[in-house]
């Protein structure tokens, strides 16, 4: 598991694993492995319905203590079904994720904002 540059407390993971999430209506997706490999790069949290089903799967990149310093704040990923993806999350963690490593483009093309919280670009 990786640490923020600075030492602190790394970002941290949601995935939502519930009705929609994790389920088998999405197809094609091992969900166990999905969460396996995020918590190679961070710790995770393993959340009920996030409410957002439209957008399943759905993970969360929340800022480590250096990002929240920074102005961060947490990242919400939709429809990150593909193994690709997966990665391109990890990576992004491992360097810092949220107010500490930009948002890559390709994850940009995954962000939203739940319902009712407006979106907040990283850099």
């Amino acid at each position: 598991m990786s640490a923020t540059p600075a030492g602190g407390v790394p970002c941290r993971v949601v995935v939502c694993r519930d009705c929609c999430c994790g389920s088998g209506k999405v197809t094609g997706v091992d969900h166990a492995a999905q969460t396996e490999r995020l918590r190679e790069a961070a710790p995770v949290r393993v959340s009920e319905c996030l409410d957002v089903c439209d957008q399943a799967n759905v993970i969360v990149v929340q800022p480590s203590a250096a990002g929240r310093a920074a102005g961060a704040r947490p990242v919400w990923l939709g429809l990150v079904n593909d193994p690709a993806a997966t990665e391109d999350v990890v990576s992004w963690v491992r360097e810092g994720g949220p107010g500490v490593a930009p948002l890559p483009d390709i994850l940009d093309l995954y962000a939203f904002s739940p319902r009712g919280r407006p979106r907040t670009d990283v850099s």
